[in-house]
């Protein structure tokens, strides 16, 4: 029962060439850098992620990116970064494109042994009709483009529903607050959306702790995700745990005659 790995090279040691990847995290909050750091350093290449972006430049994800180790990413939004954009209209990488709810949920429905379901997001657009852009050629064009999804009419008010299919793979990635040695873990606020989530779908699910308790030290009405979905923790340095990456910093400027001080 005893889940505690040694350290975050041993943590990802049988994620192989061509791996399916379900990665916990938004932008750069809650996304597990340290077991992704060390899959970094482990090479391996032709990986097939599911997050819900690819990072930024230089964090999270994006240090695959750079290395050219992932193939195919299905995410929700590419967001600001430009290396992911281009690879993406530069033919170098598929890119499955999905509602964020929609991912969600096929990330959950595959965790629970739910093959498919019925729902109203993207009905009407290329999402349920396809031929969105999956890979680019090298001459621009569209090289492989998203197949047409059954669509059909369900409920009292005869409403039109897409048919999504539940995702699962071979590892998942994921960052928790706080983690027993069975694997129970507990996570701070944004974090919780997508790294329980991705922990489901995973066949063999690696959580990265920045604190590990003894069992039966969490209540278990605090625990967000059940240790039978895990099979492994890392157990984060007190260093590790702190350094956590900003993606947008803003601050403003308050007028002193408010009563606020500048921040």
């Amino acid at each position: 029962m005893d889940k505690v790995q040694q350290s975050a090279d041993d943590a990802v040691r049988d994620i192989h060439e061509g791996a399916s990847l379900a990665v916990g995290g938004f932008g750069l909050g809650g996304v597990p850098q340290v077991l992704i750091a060390a899959l970094r350093r482990r090479g391996v290449g032709g990986l097939r992620v599911v997050s819900n972006n690819c990072g930024v430049d230089g964090g999270g994800l994006g240090t695959l990116l750079d290395d050219a180790r992932i193939a195919r990413a299905t995410c929700s939004y590419i967001g600001a970064n430009k290396e992911f954009a281009r690879q993406y209209l530069g033919g170098e990488i598929e890119v499955e494109l999905v509602p964020q709810g929609t991912l969600a949920e096929r990330l959950r429905a595959g965790g629970c042994g739910i093959p498919a379901f019925y729902t109203p997001a993207g009905v009407g657009t290329q999402v349920a009709e396809g031929g969105m852009p999956w890979r680019y050629g090298p001459d621009g064009g569209v090289a492989l483009a998203s197949p047409p999804k059954e669509v059909r009419r369900l409920g009292e008010d005869d409403r039109e529903y897409v048919l999504e299919h539940g995702i699962t793979t071979d590892f998942a990635l994921i960052r928790a607050a706080k983690g027993d040695r069975h694997g129970n873990l507990v996570f701070n606020r944004s974090a919780r959306n997508f790294n329980p989530l991705a922990a489901m779908a995973g066949r063999i699910a690696i959580a990265e702790v920045e604190e590990l308790v003894e069992p039966g030290e969490l209540d278990p009405d605090a625990v967000h995700l059940p240790g039978v979905f895990v099979q492994r923790v890392l157990v984060l340095s007190p260093e590790q745990a702190a350094d956590k990456g900003v993606e947008n910093r803003t601050i403003r400027t308050v007028s002193a005659e408010a009563g606020v001080s500048a921040r």
